[in-house]
């Protein structure tokens, strides 16, 4: 399959996080972040042979990546407003195709990826804060650890395809090491609760989903494909994500929202 396909099987899977996120509010974040990345690193139970290949240096990138975003976006949900912190956290894609002249060496950065990228980033706006938001200054800490947290996903996205010697199943590795670390934060940060078995289906279907098989088929996208390409389409995420509420019943489409879809369609066709 083209490289852009997995990418938006990734963009896809990661839609259901707010869904998801709905049906599992009542649980301590680095608890449910916790449970779903171990779950999520069964997917490559078949490929565990592959998991030899993480060295401790490279582990270590894994959890910068993949501990290190969660960590930092939980801290800044902690400290600041979730719509102020969603929307900076959004810059995400946007640094992909920004940041990939400088980290993967003969990238060439076309205008049209800039021009796809900031249309993405506007409807991205628009649909997190419904046009309405205001940056207080005595939440920047909150503010700094959003931005630090989208920072570590552009650039471990990054790098992935620039070190794309290791099989994706090493990923699998990178989802059970840093799914304990959240637990072991969740057992220092966190009150304990009980799950049910309800809660029990909706956290194997976001491990299965967005937290497991997400990760795996994004790193084969960003191994094989145009970084800049992939990071203009991300911005769909939101799109499928505000849809997929719609159609759930746990969200409502506005002439706001249809000013967005425009944008983020408009970026990802403009981008790839």
């Amino acid at each position: 399959m083209p490289p852009v396909v997995f990418a938006l099987i990734s963009i896809f899977l990661w839609s259901g996080l707010a869904f998801l996120g709905l049906k599992l509010q009542h649980l301590p974040p680095f608890l449910l972040v916790g449970l779903a990345l171990i779950i999520g690193s069964l997917c490559s139970l078949h490929r565990l042979k592959e998991w030899r290949a993480a060295t401790p240096k490279l582990l270590a990138f894994g959890i910068f990546g993949l501990f290190g975003f969660h960590f930092f976006l939980f801290i800044a949900l902690r400290n600041a407003p979730a719509i102020e912190v969603n929307l900076i956290n959004y810059l995400w894609p946007l640094l992909i195709v920004l940041l990939a002249p400088l980290i993967l060496p003969g990238t060439i950065l076309r205008s049209k990826h800039i021009a796809a990228a900031l249309l993405g980033f506007s409807g991205a706006i628009l649909l997190a804060t419904g046009g309405q938001f205001r940056f207080d200054l005595q939440h920047g800490f909150g503010y700094a650890c959003a931005l630090l947290s989208a920072l570590i996903w552009s650039t471990y996205s990054l790098f992935t395809k620039r070190i794309a010697s290791f099989p994706s199943g090493v990923v699998g590795a990178f989802c059970a090491v840093s799914g304990i670390l959240s637990l072991l934060c969740y057992m220092i940060f966190e009150e304990s609760k009980s799950l049910s078995y309800t809660d029990c289906f909706w956290i194997l279907m976001m491990g299965i989903g967005p937290m497991g098989l997400a990760f795996f088929t994004w790193d084969t996208a960003l191994k094989r494909g145009e970084a800049a390409t992939i990071g203009s389409l991300s911005y769909l995420t939101p799109l499928f994500s505000t849809a997929l509420l719609a159609a759930t019943g746990a969200g409502t489409l506005s002439s706001l929202t249809l000013i967005a879809m425009i944008l983020i369609i408009g970026g990802a066709v403009l981008g790839s």
